[in-house]
């Protein structure tokens, strides 16, 4: 099996984090996958906040909803990255949006998403992808820019347990040879 395919295969979304601090290295690398991430005419329209204070993770925390399964990863993982996008940029040809889904930002973030947490996957740490919270007030606490989104926040740390796969559709119920439906 390929290498990479077998990172797709077995990391894990981790919501409990053992009590161990992330090292500086391990950080530039992750940071770096973002940095070689593809993006839209190679924009690189991410920015990453990273968040190790306890107190400012605490009102971080409470963006989110009640029911968010993510509340106590913020707050238990070690450190959390808060990914942001700048506005107007990927998906823009002089300063005009150029495709049918206008700002093409939150393509390119997904990507550098994905690139971070394989990364994070292969240095034994793990991530879960939060994007269910206020995302204004999350701006306003970190003093975002109004030129620049804040999309998702990544609590990343060593891994209390990891979790058991679950079930994924067939490749035959999403794949169309040719035309849609065939």
């Amino acid at each position: 099996m390929s290498e990479v395919l077998n990172f797709l295969k077995t990391r894990r979304s981790i919501r409990k984090y053992e009590d161990r601090l992330v090292p500086e290295e391990a950080l530039e690398k992750i940071l770096e996958a973002v940095q070689w991430s593809q993006s839209w005419a190679n924009t690189q329209c991410w920015e990453v906040i990273v968040v190790k204070d306890p107190e400012t993770r605490l009102r971080l925390q409470e963006t989110l909803g009640p029911k968010n399964p993510a509340t106590k990863a913020l707050v238990a993982s070690p450190v959390l990255l808060v990914l942001c996008g700048k506005k107007a940029a990927s998906g823009y040809y002089d300063g005009k949006a150029s495709t049918l889904f206008d700002d093409w930002m939150l393509y390119d973030l997904g990507i550098a998403t994905q690139s971070l947490c394989l990364v994070a996957h292969d240095l034994g740490l793990g991530t879960v992808v939060v994007g269910l919270f206020d995302h204004q007030k999350a701006a306003e606490i970190l003093e975002v820019p109004d030129t620049v989104q804040v999309v998702s926040m990544i609590p990343l740390g060593y891994p209390e347990r990891t979790p058991k796969a679950p079930d994924r559709k067939p490749v035959a119920s999403f794949c169309h040879k040719e035309r849609y439906g065939q």
